[in-house]
């Protein structure tokens, strides 16, 4: 199997562990001292890390560390509303489509340069150059860069 299906796989498995870790508390241990339910969440994040671990070290092995968090966000995001949904019985809100949107923005800006997707030249140019000036131009693992130097910055748009 390829590592980025492998990566998302890994992080899905963890970020259940870790959802139930983080929450699942507040609603089958209110009744009993914080100090049980943080050692329950332990065990249960135990296994989050062994899946999450080697998720990102394979990650790693294509993927900057930007886009593995960014990556990250997305299965967060993406277990955490159906846990609270279905589990947890909140209400459904806009609020998590305005964080999903949010999130979808950071996929585009942390992906885009990677794949070399480059939306309006004159506005994409422009923060490319600064975010190059800056250090900030991020590439995949190997250096390949579509359209730009290995540092990530583009050579023309």
């Amino acid at each position: 199997m390829r590592p980025i299906p492998i990566t998302i796989l890994l992080l899905t498995c963890s970020n259940v562990f870790m959802t139930f870790a983080w929450y699942a508390h507040l609603k089958e241990l209110s009744q009993k001292p914080w100090i049980i339910a943080a050692l329950v969440s332990w065990g249960i994040a135990f296994f989050e890390y062994v899946l999450q671990v080697p998720a990102n070290r394979i990650g790693f092995t294509v993927l900057s560390v930007a886009q593995l968090k960014i990556l990250q966000e997305v299965i967060t995001l993406s277990v955490f509303v159906p846990f609270a949904f279905f589990y947890l019985k909140e209400p459904l809100k806009l609020d998590y489509l305005w964080a999903g949107l949010c999130i979808l923005g950071a996929v585009y800006f942390i992906f885009f340069a990677a794949v070399g997707v480059v939306p309006e030249p004159r506005r994409a140019a422009a923060w490319l150059e600064r975010s190059c000036w800056r250090g900030v131009g991020f590439v995949p693992k190997g250096g390949v860069v579509v359209g730009g130097s290995p540092q990530g910055c583009p050579t023309a748009l």
